[in-house]
């Protein structure tokens, strides 16, 4: 007997469209992006801080020379990114060291700091010549009043500022990481001339996942986040730097749905991320990742994740290989079988290319394989058993 697959047609076709024109990796295999969470210490105590960060560094974390083993077992992925990120990663001193050798094995590195008095022009100097291709800062609001008060610390707003233009003379690339929360949602519009006015490659749009530090009362409703999706769809078209809604792959399916309106029926379309194509070399993949899809996470104790922001724990590197838990751990697996999924997501026909914030729905429902909360689509065929 032939089941019918959830998927329709027309999905199926542009699928087919997608992987023969862009081949991408293939994510049972090895993910595209790695977070490694060198510390969790840091100065800063943002009130949405995924890694609930200290101001003291763990003795338990991982030790330069297991920083140097996870990294040999690393590059075996190929040549994915590696994020160094914390807490504040500036806070080990033997960071430009990892990165370096990270470099050296072929990884793609790049940074996350935290806006402290540490990444000083020098040490911006060091970490490029380490191999970092890209910095990251967060910049939360186009004020300093909404921004210092959401980070917990008075100047952080001017700090952030002056180290991004820094990083730019330095010769780094840029990206700016944004947190949408109730707090700051409506000021949204008013942070593209900031993000211009430090050269910014790509706008990293973080749409809040429950867990850490941040709580669910200060998400923003489903409603709220299709209208940011079209409205950074409409920027895209314009804005001199990328976009990317991080931790909200469906951004993916309103990409799709807003194109196909503009074109017609009369020709396949896909999310390709747009681009992306920059000289650090930090392309974007032309499938989405996910939670352990694409994604792999490995905490300040080595502990092995589908994500930050899905921290469930499915081994440790200082006991088992983070490649074969990556390629067989029974988490990561159903994480990239869309077949068992729960909900709406089962049934949706763009559950391929978004799949749902896996995170999200951990944190709001205890169950990682449920629809993603926050998401306002219904797809057109019935929830089973509903």
């Amino acid at each position: 007997m032939t089941t019918t697959s959830p998927l329709s047609k027309r999905a199926a076709q542009e699928r087919a469209y997608h992987d023969r024109r862009y081949p991408v990796v293939d994510f049972n295999q090895a993910p595209f992006t790695i977070a490694w969470e060198v510390t969790r210490a840091c100065a800063f105590a943002c009130k949405h801080c995924r890694a609930d960060a200290q101001h003291r560094r763990d003795p338990r974390e991982l030790t330069t020379e297991e920083g140097y083993r996870l990294i040999d077992r690393l590059a075996a992925f190929g040549s994915p990114i590696l994020v160094f990120t914390g807490g504040d990663p500036m806070m080990r001193r033997d960071l430009f060291d990892l990165i370096g050798y990270a470099t050296q094995k072929g990884l793609r590195c790049s940074l996350t700091p935290t806006a402290t008095a540490l990444p000083t022009v020098a040490r911006l100097q060091k970490a490029k010549q380490a191999g970092i291709r890209r910095i990251a800062l967060s910049l939360d609001a186009p004020t300093p009043q909404v921004h210092d008060e959401f980070r917990q610390v008075n100047g952080s707003w001017d700090r952030t500022m002056k180290i991004l233009h820094n990083a730019r003379e330095v010769g780094l690339s840029v990206q700016v990481n944004t947190t949408v929360t109730t707090f700051n949602a409506h000021l949204l519009p008013d942070m593209v001339p900031f993000i211009q006015e430090v050269e910014a490659v790509q706008w990293s749009v973080f749409f809040l996942v429950p867990t850490g530090r941040a709580q669910a009362r200060w998400m923003v409703s489903p409603e709220k986040h299709e209208e940011i999706f079209h409205w950074l769809y409409d920027l895209s078209k314009t804005a001199p730097f990328d976009i990317k809604a991080t931790a909200a792959p469906m951004y993916r399916r309103v990409a799709i749905e807003r194109r196909r309106a503009e074109v017609g029926d009369g020709e396949a379309v896909t999310f390709q991320g747009a681009g992306f194509q920059y000289a650090d070399g930090l392309n974007r993949p032309t499938k989405g990742v996910n939670d352990g899809n694409g994604f792999l996470f490995i905490s300040h104790l080595g502990q092995i994740m589908p994500s930050g922001f899905l921290p469930i724990d499915c081994g440790n590197v200082r006991e088992h290989d983070v490649v074969e838990v990556y390629r067989t751990h029974p988490v990561f697996k159903n994480l990239r079988t869309y077949e068992k999924l729960k909900g709406k997501c089962l049934v949706c026909e763009y559950r391929e290319v978004c799949g749902g914030q896996r995170g999200r729905a951990y944190g709001l429902t205890g169950d990682y394989m449920q629809s993603d909360p926050a998401c306002l689509y219904e797809p057109a065929m019935p929830i089973p058993g509903v």
